[in-house]
């Protein structure tokens, strides 16, 4: 989904990526890495990490971009994602990585949804991702992405990061955890997301 019928191109040049996370600092690199864009992570300038009180993904990707493109002056791309489960509620949704603590525990996160699933037959689950793209002059683009699947337990997997390890995708019988990095930048909810944005605003580096 797009803010604007007429989407603002993003040139080439520096992107600042709006993450402290590392994990989703190098998958968005990997997916940037065929646009020419110098990318440079909101920690290596020293931006500080705005508080996310939004009531939505969109709402706290909303409020990173936005806080790091004026703050750096400098196109910036941030994402706000998380793991949507029906039986409870929709939680941990835009707090997924609270249920990880002040530490950033997601083994800790994962055991907290286990644990809140227990007795409970529905393990349906969904990663969902809001990609907002905001300039320095407060203009913004935002795409939303969606994959479905379920939960499994124990975690199974290394790759990735995040709940990963518990979610398989619809059609697949592997954890994010255990499929490779580039497999999952094609089914993935922030790809799913992002090809909308290439289409929108990018365009492939010349050789």
């Amino acid at each position: 989904m797009m803010d604007a019928a007429a989407p603002r191109r993003l040139g080439a040049g520096r992107l600042v990526i709006a993450s402290h996370n590392a994990g989703k600092v190098r998958e968005i690199g990997d997916l940037v890495a065929p646009f020419g864009l110098d990318v440079v992570a909101a920690g290596a300038l020293g931006l500080a990490e705005p508080e996310e009180n939004g009531a939505t993904f969109r709402d706290n990707a909303l409020i990173k971009a936005e806080a790091a493109a004026a703050t750096a002056g400098l196109p910036a791309l941030a994402d706000d994602s998380g793991l949507v489960v029906p039986a409870l509620d929709g939680a941990p949704g835009v707090f997924s990585a609270r249920w990880a603590g002040p530490g950033k525990d997601f083994a800790l996160a994962m055991r907290r949804v286990e644990e809140a699933l227990a007795g409970k037959s529905d393990r349906r689950a969904s990663f969902v991702c809001a990609l907002v793209l905001a300039w320095p002059d407060g203009h913004h683009e935002v795409f939303e992405g969606v994959v479905h699947g379920h939960l499994v337990w124990p975690p199974r997997g290394s790759n990735g990061f995040g709940y990963d390890p518990i979610f398989v995708a619809d059609g697949d019988n592997r954890t994010f955890g255990e499929i490779e990095p580039k497999e999952k930048h094609r089914i993935s909810h922030r790809a799913d997301a992002f090809r909308q944005m290439v289409a929108a605003c990018l365009a492939p580096a010349r050789p």
